[in-house]
């Protein structure tokens, strides 16, 4: 109740340290804390909302693991969602409310982007029209990086990058901590970029795999004279589309240069490809 007093206009940072503290002191922490802030996020009052949501950042960032799996979870996205939502909360919720939730979960689908449940909600708001554009986060807003980040996260590999970031957090000149926030900006995109194209290659060799399965099948029974018409045009449909999939492979190494293991699933995808294509050749196409 203190650290989202709506009576006092700044954020009383002692106690929402003293809150943070309790949640990791807590067994039961983590799991009360997120239904606790959802109740005082959910508030008709804007500044005992907000407080609630600064809140949650703070937790975010320094309550670990055990709090990321219950903000994760679709009870409580649900939750943050019908502050958004005109079927719920939405039609009274401050603009200023709404847009620091939209925020808020934008920022977890790149912090957090092995969690599906928070990329899903996100999209879904987008989807139904509820969300327009990705948000554009205030210059004053700075977002330090909560902890743990994802492997391998731009934060961890760039150490030019998070030294001159630690230094720029540490001032209290207006102007650094501006500079902090464009850098903590690029930086976001720098990994947004990134979780792309992880996505991208996971994507097109989970379809390699599952097309030469499919084909190979197709050209057996072809082979035992055991093929449908409508399995036949299956069959040309999917060495149509294996086809496309070879340049996109080749793309995605040129990609994947500083990244051996990849690399290696990328070559291992293309040489199964391959095989595949040759053997619709000998058996259909001759």
């Amino acid at each position: 109740d203190k650290a989202t007093d709506p009576s006092i206009p700044e954020e009383n940072w002692e106690c929402i340290q003293r809150f943070c503290d309790g949640v990791n002191a807590d067994i039961e922490g983590p799991s009360l804390a997120p239904r606790l802030l959802a109740h005082k996020i959910q508030s008709p009052q804007e500044t005992e909302a907000l407080h609630a949501l600064t809140v949650l950042e703070t937790c975010v960032n320094n309550c670990g693991e055990r709090f990321h799996n219950e903000i994760a979870k679709f009870r409580f996205l649900n939750e943050l969602i019908k502050v958004l939502s005109p079927k719920y909360y939405g039609t009274w919720s401050s603009e200023k409310v709404k847009s620091r939730v939209t925020e808020v979960i934008f920022s977890w689908t790149v912090w957090f982007p092995e969690e599906v449940k928070i990329r899903d909600a996100y999209q879904m708001l987008k989807k139904q029209g509820i969300v327009k554009e990705d948000p554009k986060l205030p210059e004053d807003k700075i977002l330090p990086p909560p902890s743990p980040r994802p492997q391998n996260s731009i934060f961890d590999t760039d150490e030019e990058k998070s030294k001159l970031l630690a230094r720029l957090l540490k001032s209290s000149r207006s102007d650094d901590l501006q500079a902090a926030n464009r850098l903590i900006k690029s930086m976001i995109k720098e990994e947004q970029e990134k979780s792309a194209k992880i996505s991208r290659r996971v994507n097109t060799i989970r379809e390699v795999s599952e097309n030469v399965q499919r084909m190979d099948e197709l050209v057996e029974n072809y082979k035992r004279q055991e093929l449908s018409r409508s399995d036949q045009e299956t069959l040309q449909t999917l060495f149509q589309r294996c086809e496309k999939l070879r340049p996109l492979l080749f793309r995605l190494a040129s990609e994947t240069v500083d990244d051996d293991e990849a690399l290696a699933e990328i070559f291992q995808a293309n040489d199964k490809l391959t095989q595949a294509l040759a053997q619709y050749r000998q058996a259909v196409a001759s």
